[in-house]
């Protein structure tokens, strides 16, 4: 019997079948492949890989930065801005749950709503009212007694409206730039020269100039405090 569909099952020196530990390393493979999910709708992530992919797209360096270097500096970006949520969880919730002062669902009511209350904080509510309307709940009073699965599309949709509102106020001088570039070329008769070849130095010298990667990031900071 065991050797069959219930080979899963962990004998205990009783005789019986103990299934705790099993589950419990199921559920933990799943959470670890669910991770990155997590990351990237859970947190600061989305936004800041976005504003530095248009960052790149608008100076019009190719893979310069690389894509490895941008995600790494998301990541460390998000682990920053993340940092009191975490925090908070884990002196909150994953130490006294290792310490057996609490359940494991008080621990995870207890994370879902330091994960909850960031997200609301950079939450539209049009963005929550359509998914309370989508899946036809009613009005509550208090967002944060709102599921987590209404709450995270509504992050991840805002979080996708200010990033690309950040994205095209970075886009505007650098396509002025170009603009202005290519109207030189055209009036000296210069079409076979491509205006990105000459207007790419003056938009790293303006980026260098200004302190572009401090601004970004500043703002960026400034996005979630």
């Amino acid at each position: 019997m065991t050797d069959g569909f219930l080979g899963f099952l962990l004998e205990d020196p009783v005789g019986g079948f103990e299934t705790v530990d099993t589950v419990r390393i199921m559920l933990f493979l799943t959470l670890l492949s669910l991770a990155p999910s997590f990351l990237i709708l859970t947190t600061s992530f989305t936004r800041v890989i976005i504003v530095l992919s248009f960052l790149r797209n608008a100076l019009g360096t190719q893979q310069a930065p690389p894509n490895t270097l941008l995600i790494g500096i998301a990541l460390f970006l998000t682990l920053f801005i993340m940092q009191p949520v975490y925090s908070g969880i884990m002196d909150e919730a994953l130490t006294p749950l290792m310490e057996g002062e609490i359940t494991e669902e008080e621990a995870l009511g207890t994370s879902s709503d330091y994960l909850k209350r960031f997200m609301l904080e950079q939450t539209r509510e049009k963005d929550l009212a359509l998914f309370l309307r989508a899946s036809g709940s009613g009005n509550v009073e208090n967002p944060m007694d709102l599921a987590l699965t209404t709450v995270i599309p509504a992050f991840a949709l805002s979080e996708l409206k200010t990033a690309f509102s950040i994205g095209f106020i970075i886009f505007v001088p650098f396509l002025v730039i170009d603009m202005v570039v290519s109207s030189i070329l055209m009036s000296m008769g210069m079409f076979m020269l491509p205006p990105v070849m000459i207007s790419l130095p003056f938009k790293v010298l303006l980026f260098v100039l200004v302190d572009g990667w401090y601004l970004v990031v500043e703002s960026m900071l400034q996005g979630f405090t």
